[in-house]
């Protein structure tokens, strides 16, 4: 019976099993269906975005070479009217200096252009202005045209005006090295001029000879207005301080001491014979109480020279 009943459990576990199995292998592969389906959905899209961003680069370039197109006609046309004008203004200015040849007047000069015009433009426009220049005054030969004789006086007239251009050439560097000579010898002699201003004023000699001007005294660091004071008046600023207050201090005390030195009593000389040596007729007697200070004074006197006298005794003996 045991055994009955555990092969009836082992067969029930074995088609739960099975069944399990099965059910794992259709999940699997429903899953795996799944996967296989999003990939070729995510490849398809991956080659969708490709055509679109080839077809944006496309259209981007398509752009761009509009615009370039564009920029580059507007610069020819730019280019194409440039011409034109300078050629107007070539041939006018040649037809004019034709005209003052037949009437033999004198060339009068082309207007000054814009200085500041002339040094914005940059290299490359000058060289295309001087080609477009050259090539309206200078005409191309038709030498097939021309029979011997006529390229020979052609050749002779390009001879004279190359030789006349050297001269002129020759003729403009030398009034170049005069004029250069002549500005040396100005800026000396007005060299020599600021030397002797600057000297004149009481300032360094080369103080209006440098590259900048000499510094300008001001009044005082608050008011801005030149300082026109005198050296003399400029110094007596800086006087005084210590010194005076020491010299103030020395007065008074020397004011002090000869007060005190002038209410002090007054020697008087003993009298001699009964007279007081000095004292002429007709004077007031002096009073007694004067007379015994003075006598005092006049004992304490000679008691003082004698006893230096008898000090330089001692010292002569030793």
């Amino acid at each position: 019976m045991a055994s009955a009943e555990d092969k009836a459990k082992k067969g029930e576990l074995n088609d739960q099993l099975k069944e399990y199995i099965h059910s794992w292998r259709d999940e699997r592969a429903k899953e795996e269906e799944e996967l296989k389906r999003l990939k070729e959905k995510q490849a398809k899209r991956k080659e969708i975005r490709i055509e679109q961003e080839k077809k944006l680069a496309q259209q981007k370039r398509a752009e761009e070479e509009k615009i370039r197109k564009e920029e580059q006609e507007k610069r020819e046309a730019e280019a194409l009217e440039k011409k034109k004008a300078l050629e107007d203004a070539e041939r006018k200015r040649q037809e004019m200096m034709a005209a003052q040849k037949e009437k033999g007047g004198k060339q009068s000069q082309a207007p000054a252009m814009d200085a500041r015009k002339e040094m914005s433009k940059s290299k490359e426009q000058v060289e295309e202005e001087m080609k477009i220049s050259l090539s309206i005054r200078i005409k191309p030969l038709a030498l097939d045209e021309m029979d011997s004789d006529e390229v020979k006086g052609k050749c002779n007239q390009i001879w004279n005006t190359i030789v006349v251009l050297e001269t002129d050439k020759y003729d403009y560097e030398q009034r170049q090295l005069d004029q250069d000579y002549e500005f040396k010898e100005l800026a000396e002699r007005q060299k020599l001029q600021l030397r002797n201003k600057a000297i004149k004023k009481g300032l360094d000699p080369e103080s209006f000879t440098g590259a900048h001007p000499p510094t300008i005294h001001m009044f005082s660091k608050y008011e801005r207005r030149t300082d026109t004071r005198t050296y003399g008046d400029r110094k007596k600023l800086y006087e005084g301080g210590a010194e005076v207050i020491r010299s103030e201090a020395l007065e008074s005390s020397w004011k002090e001491k000869f007060g005190e030195w002038s209410k002090r009593p007054k020697a008087k000389l003993p009298k001699w014979f009964g007279v007081r040596p000095g004292k002429k007729a007709g004077d007031p007697e002096t009073p007694e109480g004067e007379e015994d200070e003075v006598a005092e004074e006049a004992e304490e006197e000679e008691d003082y020279d004698e006893e230096e006298e008898e000090e330089e005794e001692e010292e002569e003996e030793e």
